[in-house]
């Protein structure tokens, strides 16, 4: 048996899309967007957004369109958007899709209701927000999200988990 250090189920450069491709180099740290509540909860790790200070501050993400998460931020009109720590590598692997959660992504972790939807305790970033129905419209094959910032919550932020190239990594020192 060999061992090989590439991913056994990438595609060839050749065959992968460039724009993709060039969004993977780009680099964010991750966010968990959540909406909901009860058994109505959705959640969805993101890393195509950006933050927009203004009067008021908005929050600009690029959501799958057939994600569960746009279903319910859509109904509800609020989400949590949570900035994960490297310690949360699984738990965004979890909303991603990509790792498995016997009960449903929220059986990870601990949560906590919030007037903006469901939120990871003890995550010290957050913010609370609400969705601009007027801003969204389809972008590519994503839609674009604009929502405003109506609360926020700073922590320490000493190992913030990074996205780039399709990895995890660590921010340098």
């Amino acid at each position: 048996m060999t061992i090989h250090s590439s991913h056994p189920f990438d595609s060839p450069d050749a065959d992968r899309d460039p724009a993709r491709r060039l969004r993977g180099r780009v680099g964010s740290t991750v966010s968990l967007w959540t909406a909901g509540s009860g058994r109505d909860r959705a959640g969805l790790t993101v890393s195509s957004y950006l933050v927009a200070a203004g009067d008021p501050s908005r929050i600009v993400a690029v959501l799958h369109p057939e994600s569960e998460l746009l279903e319910r931020l859509e109904e509800t009109g609020t989400a949590v958007v949570a900035f994960l720590d490297w310690r949360h590598r699984e738990l965004a692997d979890v909303f991603a899709g990509v790792m498995p959660s016997p009960g449903g992504p929220f059986r990870t972790g601990e949560w906590q209701d919030t007037a903006w939807g469901p939120h990871l305790a003890p995550l010290g970033t957050w913010a609370g927000v609400r969705l601009d129905a007027a801003a969204t419209r389809d972008v590519g094959w994503s839609r674009l999200v604009e929502a405003v910032v109506e609360h926020v919550e700073l922590g320490d932020d000493a190992e913030p988990l990074v996205h780039r190239r399709g990895r995890y990594q660590r921010p340098p020192t």
